[in-house]
């Protein structure tokens, strides 16, 4: 990685110049892709996450928005604090620190944060990961055998291990490969901590809720989800490296 840091007024860019050169502020606008002719789809329930594609590569890019009640007043806008302590100066460095240690996420391509006063706005653009499905999608038409359940149980601990805190670890970010290999994204507020059994097992508990959620909303609407608690014991079971 060949980290690049460049600033146009306002506007701040973070970028990896092995992937990228000068990216400017349309990279991160869904109107500039749709205008080169790049923009190929959105992510399904995320009114704030496309897909891109140049020369050959796909990208995803992210608006950051709020969630929860604030969302209705400030729906994108955070307080600035200093450019380093910007979400996507973060998630970018995470990722990229990550990716560094071989762990499966996305590689972070380039970030930007434009300032507005005492506020700013901030987006991310990734690499594509291919031929994935949500983890959420998947069991909505498949169950998963015994031994996906146990790799994803190994992958979580080796995640935690490292000290990775995701900050909402649910089955929307967590991603699946036609090979049966896991992923996981989306780590807006995520940080490195020192391993505790304290927050990894909060993080757990995060995933199982999660999987319920799905589970309930999916009896409601007498739709399929493939989830029962004998998978979540499998899951567990190898997660403490008892499989």
């Amino acid at each position: 990685m060949k980290l690049t840091e460049t600033q146009l007024n306002k506007e701040y860019i973070l970028y990896d110049a092995e992937l990228i050169e000068n990216p400017d502020p349309s990279y991160f606008e869904v109107e500039g892709w749709r205008q080169r002719g790049g923009l190929s789809g959105e992510a399904q329930g995320r009114g704030t996450t496309v897909f891109v594609q140049e020369a050959g590569q796909e990208y995803v890019l992210r608006h950051y928005r709020r969630g929860g009640m604030i969302a209705r007043l400030v729906a994108d806008r955070y307080f600035w604090t200093g450019l380093a302590q910007t979400r996507a100066w973060r998630e970018w460095r995470l990722l990229a620190e990550m990716w560094k240690r071989r762990l499966p996420v996305p590689r972070p391509v380039a970030a930007r944060v434009t300032r507005e006063g005492l506020f700013y706005r901030a987006d991310i653009l990734m690499r594509r990961i291919p031929g994935t499905q949500t983890l959420a999608d998947v069991l909505m038409n498949t169950a998963l055998s015994a031994s996906n359940w146990k790799t994803l149980g190994v992958l979580l601990k080796r995640f935690h291990e490292q000290g990775v805190f995701h900050a909402d670890l649910n089955a929307r970010n967590i991603l699946r490969d036609e090979q049966g290999k896991f992923y996981l994204i989306d780590f807006d507020r995520g940080r490195l901590r020192k391993p505790q059994r304290r927050w990894q097992e909060a993080n757990c508990l995060r995933l199982q809720r999660s999987l319920h959620k799905f589970a309930e909303q999916a009896a409601q609407s007498q739709t399929g989800f493939y989830f029962n608690e004998a998978d979540w014991q499998v899951f567990l079971q190898a997660y403490a490296g008892n499989s």
